[in-house]
């Protein structure tokens, strides 16, 4: 049966995703714990599929000191099953492991909220592209 979510519906989903960014990128993960579902997955350019904020931390550990994002634009669409899909892109920058900043790199994160909790996130961004290999 498909439930009807309307725009209006839409805009404490939109909110809870970018509390979320905010959280993650002060590194607040206990924070950052109560607004993911128990079955939350998460799957970043390379990583694989993860569930636990302890992967994540583990896979980019060896990648980079820091990540901030400039978000550009949100877009919210409902899915038939009641959930929420949650777009938003824009701008990385931040320093790799050797020092050097990066900055300017295009991202998409995809997310899924349902019942008020985020279930779901995929990432897709240009990073590969402005390794410290890459900018010799």
């Amino acid at each position: 049966m498909t439930q009807n979510v309307t725009v209006e519906d839409m805009g404490p989903q939109k909110a809870l995703v970018l509390d979320f960014l905010k959280t993650m990128e002060a590194r607040d993960l206990e924070k950052a714990r109560t607004m993911i579902s128990s079955d939350f997955v998460m799957e970043f350019p390379g990583s694989g599929k993860m569930t636990r904020f302890e992967d994540l931390i583990a896979w980019a550990k060896d990648r980079y000191q820091f990540v901030t994002k400039t978000i550009e634009d949100v877009s919210t669409a409902a899915k038939e099953d009641g959930g929420v899909v949650v777009y938003c892109h824009g701008m990385l920058a931040g320093r790799w492991k050797n020092d050097v900043l990066f900055e300017n790199v295009r991202f998409i994160d995809r997310f899924v909220v349902r019942d008020g909790l985020i279930v779901q996130q995929d990432v897709w961004n240009d990073l590969a592209l402005h390794t410290p290999d890459n900018n010799k």
